[in-house]
């Protein structure tokens, strides 16, 4: 029996784990309330069979249970490719794949899963189209219809603004979706749950940080949580050169654990990433600004803690794999085995606080969450601009910092809404563009 749970559990059954939502075990805890926004389901708890142990809920998969459907959105990519080796571990059935102009791993893509649609950029369209086995279709240009199309979990892991589209359209059909795309909850992260709790759709993280944050939450009432805390690896340029100005893209590229695509290396490098998941953060789990910290770790394998009012903290920790919040993304609230070996418990974890001096991204990051509206929006707006330029040799490193707070303050900021949103958009690029000429 389906039990009805609106804004708070019922009666004796707060934070005991007697309740989870749909098919990620949150526990009656705050942590569901998000969910339940996004249109999440709850069902009785698993009850003890007669061999003592927890029998499944009613929603859960049984052997002889058709694959689970995947479709991902920036398949080519980083996180695209890795969340394809997660489907070939569990035997997904991969129903559809979204790439821009990598046409060659696309390709290959399509011939190892066979893909019902497959969408790419119309500058490689014909290289593709040529290459497509008979059941496979095309759809130029069109991410959005590779989300729309039926799957059970879409990986929405198409970069930057450009995967804000697509990600509605994934939820605009009721999917659950593994959130990669960060800037989609930064631009318009209470739109996005407006629009998931609609249509009944379902999120789930796929960033290592925010993965832990949600894993670390389970079954923790909110009124016993202090605070929200992120690891950051502190970048290629923790501890040198002292002046930043001069440092080359190639040096910026090269991360000191991770492996990752151009755009979020440099965002690394310059501490914007955990900007820009500090805000993620704050719109996921709806928590308060001032109570989300940073803390530069750069082992990276303590992915982020969660600090509680009697004094207690606790973390997540694991190695430097995306491949393990991906699957827990798409599998919670079961843990199922991974080809992977297991992480040495040994060496010294460091931990020290950010020099938001040296790298002002982050303290910029905090104060467009302050401001809130479309501040968030025209500070990842100017950051797209910045590090593309960046990127290509026509600015400075530092004149990224310098574009996210040109932006802040010269770009008007209005309510939110979904109208608002691309006009800021539009109106920090330009202002960025202007200030160094581009």
């Amino acid at each position: 029996m389906q039990a009805d749970y609106t804004e708070t559990p019922p009666a004796g059954a707060a934070c005991t784990g007697a309740y989870r939502v749909g098919a990620y075990g949150v526990g009656a805890c705050w942590a569901a309330r998000a969910w339940l926004r996004a249109g999440g389901r709850l069902a009785p708890a698993r009850r003890k069979g007669h061999n003592g142990r927890m029998t499944p809920p009613y929603d859960a998969p049984t052997p002889d249970a058709p694959p689970k459907r995947l479709s991902v959105l920036g398949s080519t990519g980083s996180i695209g490719t890795q969340a394809l080796q997660v489907a070939r571990w569990r035997g997904y059935e991969v129903v559809a794949l979204a790439a821009g102009r990598n046409a060659a791993r696309l390709i290959e893509q399509v011939r190892t899963f066979r893909p019902q649609l497959v969408s790419c950029d119309a500058a490689v369209a014909d290289e593709v189209r040529a290459a497509l086995p008979a059941g496979t279709q095309l759809a130029v240009g069109e991410p959005a219809a590779v989300a729309a199309h039926p799957a059970d979990v879409v990986v929405a892991a198409i970069p930057g603004y450009a995967g804000l589209e697509p990600t509605l359209a994934a939820l605009r059909e009721g999917r659950h979706v593994a959130l990669a795309n960060k800037e989609a909850m930064v631009v318009a992260g209470p739109l996005v749950w407006e629009t998931a709790r609609a249509h009944g759709a379902r999120l789930t993280p796929v960033d290592s940080e925010l993965s832990a944050l949600f894993q670390c939450l389970q079954g923790e009432p909110r009124e016993a949580v202090a605070a929200l805390v992120l690891t950051a690896s502190g970048g290629p340029f923790r501890l040198a050169p002292e002046d930043l100005s001069g440092v080359s893209p190639a040096a910026a590229l090269k991360h000191p654990t991770w492996n990752m695509g151009h755009k979020v290396t440099i965002d690394s490098a310059t501490l914007f990433n955990k900007g820009l998941e500090v805000l993620e953060s704050h719109f996921f789990f709806d928590w308060p600004l001032e109570r989300i910290e940073v803390v530069i770790h750069p082992q990276s394998l303590v992915h982020s803690l969660v600090r509680f009012k009697d004094g207690n903290l606790k973390a997540q920790i694991g190695s430097h794999d995306m491949r393990l919040p991906i699957q827990v993304a798409l599998e919670a609230p079961d843990r199922p085995p991974t080809p992977l070996a297991p992480l040495p418990l040994v060496g010294v974890w460091e931990f020290y606080e950010p020099d938001t001096a040296r790298f002002p991204s982050l303290a910029l990051a905090y104060e467009a969450g302050r401001r809130g509206g479309t501040a968030p929006a025209a500070l990842n707006a100017a950051d797209e601009v910045a590090v593309e330029a960046f990127l290509a040799g026509r600015i400075g490193f530092m004149d990224i910092p310098r574009a996210l707070e040109h932006a802040l303050t010269q770009v008007p900021h209005a309510a939110l809404s979904w109208e608002a949103i691309p006009e800021a958009d539009r109106e920090a690029r330009r202002a960025v563009r202007a200030l160094f000429r581009l």
